[in-house]
């Protein structure tokens, strides 16, 4: 069994799933050595004592230990990873769109993990010479394994929202930092995609440059996707500020945990309920006393987030957009409750008549719960790494 790599102390949702993948490998027999990186220098320490040479290999979430932190290189600005000859397995939960300057100096032994299909997909054209390992989505955690879920008819929130807002104008530096044809150019790519919500930015993108300039050649087209992070953030913030404000002005009280939620602006804002921004595992104690968990998708159009699994394993009923992967293993009104980004008008409908049947919201929320047991928990996806690491590809 190989010895295994961790980092916490730097982001810590990232930091979070490490310690679920870390557990879930040491009950598969590995060793682990969780890498603290707010203490690096007495880290690495303890790290040499760890490594062996040939059997140690890293886990890493968005680039940690190889974004060019001087703790991780030599003199000569040769990564600990390729000194050491370590296999690293980085897995990215965000678009490589946001990481084109980290993708093109990977260390030697590198293997990139996507939680998106179509981010593969993207990694495969931009990409091509670095190893694609696994399309590994994002997993859930039961916050007590032990305990039975408590009945949705007892639970104290209605519904929540578990996540950071955005004020869409907080991009519009971006979108207007050239002149107006760029202006309503980027904008065109965001009416685009705000009227067609199932389309990757990347595909809007490269339409609306080819309606513009013709044939774009490859490199720069890779070059300019890398400089259009501001248009993803900008419509997903739109949405999920959208679907917050449809049902507090429809009268459903919402409880939001997170930045920015204040800059919301509501018809009626006494139902939206602003709380404290949490850590992972007290936004897990909050799913534990939800009724309805609503979630916007970060513009994954084929693939999953965590926000869905930890919901079903935590007995809240999630309430969620869709997409090309969830339709494969979700199943509206069995294990959850979908709507459109394109019909947001219907959301307050769904989720007024699922709170007023908690016998439904019950049977959805034991049917979440079974479904994402059976193969949505970090241990399920720690199987997959560990076939990969070891050298089985199953």
């Amino acid at each position: 069994m190989k010895k295994l790599l961790f980092f916490t102390g730097d982001i810590e949702t990232q930091g979070y799933f490490s310690m679920q993948i870390a557990e879930a490998m040491q009950s598969l027999g590995h060793e682990v050595f969780i890498y603290d990186l707010s203490r690096p220098w007495e880290s690495t320490e303890k790290f040499f004592h760890f490594f062996e040479k040939g059997n140690t290999a890293l886990i890493n979430f968005n680039f940690h230990g190889m974004s060019g932190e001087e703790y991780f290189l030599d003199e000569n600005g040769v990564t600990m990873w390729d000194a050491l000859d370590i296999p690293s397995y980085n897995i990215v939960v965000d678009h490589p769109m946001y990481y084109h300057h980290f993708l093109e100096k990977v260390p030697r032994n590198y293997h990139h993990i996507s939680i998106d299909r179509t981010h593969e997909a993207y990694m495969r054209r931009f990409f091509p010479n670095i190893e694609h390992s696994a399309f590994l989505p994002l997993a859930g955690t039961k916050l007590y394994p032990k305990k039975e879920n408590v009945p949705i008819v007892y639970r104290k929130y209605d519904v929540t929202m578990v996540g950071n807002y955005c004020t869409p104008g907080t991009f519009d530096k971006y979108i207007t930092r050239i002149d107006d044809e760029y202006t309503a150019f980027y904008h065109g790519m965001i009416d685009d995609l705000l009227a067609n919500p199932y389309k990757t930015v990347e595909e809007v993108a490269e339409a609306h440059l080819r309606d513009e300039l013709g044939e774009v050649p490859h490199e720069e087209l890779k070059k300019t996707m890398a400089a259009l992070t501001f248009i993803d953030l900008y419509v997903r913030y739109t949405f999920r500020g959208r679907a917050v404000q449809e049902l507090a002005d429809a009268g459903i009280r919402v409880h939001v945990f997170g930045d920015g939620w204040e800059l919301l602006d509501c018809k009626h804002p006494e139902n939206l309920m602003i709380m404290n921004n949490l850590n992972s595992e007290g936004c897990l104690k909050k799913l534990c006393q939800t009724k309805l968990s609503l979630n916007v998708m970060p513009w994954f159009k084929d693939g999953a987030h965590d926000r869905i699994f930890n919901t079903m394993l935590n007995g809240s009923v999630c309430l969620t957009d869709s997409s090309v992967y969830l339709d494969e293993i979700l199943h509206d009104d069995v294990d959850c409750s979908l709507y459109s980004l394109s019909q947001m008008e219907k959301l307050a409908e769904t989720a007024g008549n699922l709170l007023a049947d908690p016998d439904r919201m019950q049977r959805i929320a034991d049917g979440g719960n079974e479904m994402a047991q059976a193969g949505h928990t970090w241990a399920h996806r720690a199987k997959v790494l560990h076939h990969l690491i070891e050298g089985d590809r199953g």
